[in-house]
């Protein structure tokens, strides 16, 4: 279970970082201010999670790898920047970051269930990881942070529901793997419904 959840963690961490990179480029940030961009979008959310939880160290310096991983993903993007092949569509971002929030989602929840935390704190715990790190990157860069924008289709909606699926499983007695794959394959069908039919929260 935990080279499962680390697993996630590192595939979580690259999706993320690579919308981060995406948006500080275009929002016309040089290369120290995109690869701030892409570390702070990738560790946001997971280190509001261990504060909360009291998880110390945090764990993008436990595992300070990923911040290598990032700092190789940074020239790759750029190279793909200049042979304009660049991916950053902005389709193939949706679906990026449609991922990365399925993977952040059971990432933090499933950390959280491990160290005993209640049902509804950890489904909240799990929306933290997969959103906050956004909401920083949006603020860096001088923007509105998306994820309170009533014109923004269903985003941390889609993180709570998975969540729950992933605690309902579990309490179902399902296995820890599958009750996670569940979880980041429900959350990444919720965001892309929610954006292909515009399904929002309105007051």
């Amino acid at each position: 279970m935990e080279t499962l959840l680390y697993s996630i963690e590192v595939t979580a961490v690259l999706v993320f970082a690579y919308s981060g990179l995406v948006n500080a480029r275009r929002a016309g940030f040089d290369m120290v201010g995109v690869l701030t961009i892409g570390i702070v979008t990738a560790f946001g959310g997971g280190t509001i999670r261990d504060v909360l939880l009291g998880n110390h160290p945090l764990y993008w310096i436990t595992h300070w790898e990923f911040l290598v991983f990032i700092m190789l993903l940074l020239p790759v993007e750029l190279l793909l920047l200049r042979m304009n092949r660049d991916i950053s569509g902005g389709r193939v971002l949706m679906i990026i970051d449609a991922l990365g929030l399925g993977l952040f989602t059971a990432s933090g929840v499933g950390i959280a269930l491990a160290m005993n935390t209640p049902y509804l704190p950890a489904a909240f715990i799990g929306v933290i990881t997969a959103t906050f790190g956004g909401v920083i990157r949006d603020i860096l860069c001088n923007q509105k942070p998306q994820l309170f924008l009533p014109t923004e289709p269903l985003y941390a909606t889609c993180a709570f529901g998975g969540a729950w699926i992933y605690i309902g499983l579990i309490g179902l007695g399902i296995a820890p793997a599958a009750a996670i794959f569940a979880c980041i394959a429900s959350v990444f069908i919720l965001r892309i419904i929610a954006v292909r039919f515009d399904v929002k929260l309105k007051i």
